[in-house]
């Protein structure tokens, strides 16, 4: 058994007494977790106070992400009913601010180190990853991040970030990299354009970054991209052609199909005098608008199968990605080890060949097979040469392997500690024939072959509270079935 560090375990616990309370269906899938990071913690795939529970954000998360005076920070202020939000024509705020929910009537802000400091928020230790594309940057983290309370209830049971206004020309590695973290935590991206800005041209890196680089992904679904401000068409009547030259910019990023929202802020609308016109842009505006909330206060149910969907994609990924990965590496170090060890034995060879037929060589060699204790004490001596030869040879030919791994590992979507995994399989008293990961067995295959089904469990379950026709069964019924992780779990606790 390979148990977690207190402090995990009681995250892990601290978890589930909210789940309990929030959501008991996704209750199980904690259990399922602390499985999942068993196997991991055998393998060399997580230190000891990582766990796959705190890598997810288990609140429902929606990011509003786009560029400069988009009008985001408006469109939240109006979804929150509050002006919690500074707004102005220009960039008034260059930091990410995740807003959450709070009883107390009186809204307010706390520094980056709120978040990052603390597992239940969705950037928890977000400063490692700035600090590893920027030097010296994962320390300024309230530079980056702050946190805000409301008392709204439309923000109750989900997580709001307002991003600062996005210009990839201009934007520094490091927010670019929470950025591209935000956009995978979240289960709703709101990318906002700006209708008074009619020349998407001028805007090609924004788009390829918020547009071309995520219609790729296999969530997405969960992209909305909004035309805001449409009002200032007004003036000129020209609402179709501005939108159509936005569509055609996002169509050349290969954004061809899905919706296209059009919308304005009533709260901070132009004045259109036409009634007529009025009445049809405000129709079209109410209609996007609806849809946007809609999708916004769903999200929790999105959250939970996509809990359910990570339990089950972990698992799948061990056994189906990380661990032939891993194989793939050792192979590698192993045929460069062996071809050090045998550049090393043919060089030995060539030297003592020379030697002996150079000059007395043969003579010498033939007196000292004479003497009965000279032939075995040469024959100790070459194989601790050669043994310390090989270890050396074996050190250098895993570092060389290590020096990418890393690498190769982000190219392949893999971001376990693929480095360190591999590091344990070359241990000096592993032999270079095995072919197995360390902690790669059956009992391992057993326990995520478990957890795959009981993360079939938990859909079904969902699916019950979610899409039950019938519509009579209260959700104290849908308690999650005892799983086989959870079954298991006093056993090998003991």
């Amino acid at each position: 058994m390979y148990p977690s560090t207190n402090a995990v375990e009681q995250r892990l616990k601290n978890l589930e007494a909210h789940l309990e309370q929030e959501n008991p269906v996704l209750l199980g899938t904690v259990q399922s977790f602390r499985t999942l990071d068993r196997v991991a913690y055998g393998m060399g795939l997580l230190e000891k106070d990582q766990s796959y529970a705190t890598q997810i954000p288990w609140w429902p998360l929606i990011s509003v992400l786009g560029t400069f005076s988009a009008g985001k920070s408006t469109f939240v202020n109006h979804f929150l009913g509050s002006k919690l939000q500074r707004t102005g024509n220009q960039a008034v705020d260059d930091r990410f601010t995740v807003i959450c929910y709070s009883r107390e009537s009186t809204d307010h802000a706390l520094p980056g180190v709120a978040l990052d400091s603390d597992p239940r928020f969705p950037l928890y230790q977000i400063s490692k990853d700035i600090e590893l594309v920027s030097e010296g940057e994962g320390e300024r983290i309230d530079t980056y991040l702050q946190l805000k309370a409301s008392s709204s209830e439309r923000l109750r049971g989900r997580i709001l970030i307002d991003s600062p206004g996005f210009d990839a020309d201009a934007q520094r590695t490091a927010t670019l990299r929470i950025t591209d973290h935000i956009i995978g935590l979240s289960d709703l991206v709101l990318v906002f354009f700006d209708a008074r800005h009619p020349e998407p041209g001028a805007m090609r890196d924004t788009l390829k970054h918020l547009v071309a680089d995520t219609i790729k992904r296999p969530d997405a679904g969960k992209f909305l991209y909004i035309l805001n401000q449409l009002d200032t068409t007004a003036r000129e009547d020209n609402p179709e052609d501005v939108i159509a030259a936005w569509q055609r910019a996002i169509g050349e990023e290969g954004l061809t199909a899905g919706r296209f929202y059009t919308i304005y802020n009533p709260d901070a609308a132009i004045f259109i005098e036409d009634a007529a016109k009025r009445a049809r842009y405000e129709e079209k505006r109410d209609q996007d608008l609806k849809e946007i909330h809609r999708r916004m206060q769903e999200v929790e149910v999105e959250r939970a199968y996509r809990i359910v969907s990570a339990v089950d994609r972990t698992a799948k990924d061990i056994e189906e990605r990380t661990v032939p990965f891993l194989q793939r590496a050792i192979d590698r170090w192993r045929r460069r080890t062996l071809w050090g060890d045998g550049i090393v034995l043919g060089l030995a060879l060539i030297a003592l060949l020379a030697w002996i037929f150079r000059g007395d060589g043969l003579a010498v060699l033939q007196s000292v097979m004479d003497t009965s204790w000279v032939i075995p004490t040469l024959i100790i001596v070459a194989f601790v040469l050669f043994v310390a030869a090989h270890f050396g040879i074996r050190s250098l030919a895993a570092k060389s392997v290590a020096r990418s791994l890393t690498a190769r590992a982000a190219e392949e979507g893999l971001y376990s500690n693929l480095a360190r995994a591999f590091t344990r399989n070359t241990c000096w008293w592993r032999t270079i024939f095995a072919r197995t990961p360390v902690g790669w067995n059956t009992r391992a295959r057993r326990r995520l072959r478990k957890v795959r089904q009981d993360a079939d469990l938990y859909v079904q379950t969902l699916n019950d509270r979610f899409t039950n026709p019938s519509g009579d069964r209260l959700d104290s019924d849908l308690t999650p079935p005892r799983t086989s992780a959870e079954s298991a779990a006093t056993t090998e606790r003991s």
